[in-house]
């Protein structure tokens, strides 16, 4: 993730906590939760991972503030392989900024939909759950600030549109305050729409 991107989280994290304890001190401040991944076990086509995310996958992103503004945009090409229910996601991103970053995830399937993964930067382990066509996925990334790290809490959405599509839309907050948003659409890349490397 870019500096710019850090840095803006931590002004938007206090900026948040400020509005947080003025919400708190009138009384108005309400917990939410978000909708169960098993609304959508009838929808289709049905997600999975390892077929999706397989071979060559390009996706273009947002970043948004708290407000719906966006701050960031981004590509991605992603190269993915499976052996057997363990599976890699060697991402790399390109930024607006002209940055470029590389995080590779670690998958595994545990079967009945769930799922979980690994990266240098995350913070013990992914949990995801898929049903229908839909995926839940959480995880907390460590983003270095200056010099301290900063424990971010992301909840991602993805919803398989067909065989080729998938939208993402991923919540960041840091002790339940919220942040913004990356939204995220993947593309998978036939043989004859092979990308150049990054």
């Amino acid at each position: 993730m870019s500096s710019f991107l850090k840095k803006y989280i931590v002004i938007q994290y206090f900026r948040s906590l400020t509005y947080l304890i003025l919400a708190l001190s009138l009384g108005v401040f309400q917990g939410c939760s978000s909708p169960s991944v098993f609304n959508y076990k009838n929808e289709n086509p049905t997600l999975n991972l390892k077929e999706f995310f397989n071979g060559e996958v390009q996706a273009w992103g947002i970043f948004t503030n708290r407000n719906g503004e966006v701050v960031k945009r981004f590509t991605v090409l992603m190269n993915c392989s499976w052996n057997g229910d363990e599976g890699v996601l060697d991402e790399k991103f390109t930024y607006s900024d002209g940055t470029k970053q590389q995080r590779i995830w670690r998958l595994k399937d545990l079967g009945s939909g769930s799922y979980q993964g690994s990266a240098s930067d995350v913070i013990g382990l992914a949990q995801g759950q898929s049903s229908g066509n839909a995926l839940q996925w959480k995880y907390i990334l460590s983003l270095p600030v200056d010099d301290k790290h900063w424990e971010v809490q992301f909840e991602d959405w993805m919803y398989q549109i067909d065989d080729k599509v998938m939208l993402n839309k991923a919540r960041m907050s840091k002790w339940g305050i919220y942040l913004g948003e990356v939204t995220l659409s993947f593309s998978k890349v036939s043989a004859t729409e092979k990308v150049p490397a990054q």
